[in-house]
């Protein structure tokens, strides 16, 4: 019997905070699929299931909010847990994305340590 590897995808545009958010992710197992921008992410998203999906804001072309938005309003992908990643860190900012469908809302640069007990919170 083999076990699933569990898959985030990571929509960001910035490449560094890209290859941090990966590392933490492979270094605890997880498999990584990234999309620099809102449009890879619902197509990918339109044929895959990934366990959590982690969001920037500031994006080319539509926001991260704007996506959230999609991913929470699509029945075949409401119920994937997602993670807002942003440097924008105002208490609007935060509701905002939490009121777009976010179950929750870090901001950059992430802590290592809280990025994982927000894995393990929302993913079982």
């Amino acid at each position: 019997m083999t076990t699933k590897m569990s898959t985030a995808l990571i929509v960001e545009d910035v490449q560094t905070d890209l290859m941090i958010l990966t590392d933490y992710l492979e270094t605890i197992g997880w498999r990584v699929i990234t999309a620099i921008n809102g449009e890879e992410a619902l197509n990918y998203l339109s044929s895959n299931k990934p366990d959590i999906v982690f969001l920037d804001v500031v994006l080319p072309g539509r926001s991260g909010f704007e996506i959230c938005r999609t991913i929470k309003s699509q029945v075949d992908t409401q119920k994937i847990p997602v993670v807002m990643c942003s440097t924008k860190n105002t208490d609007m900012d935060r509701f905002w994305g939490l009121k777009q469908g976010a179950d929750l809302y870090l901001t950059k640069p992430v802590n290592r340590h809280d990025f994982i007990e927000v894995i393990h919170k929302l993913v079982n």
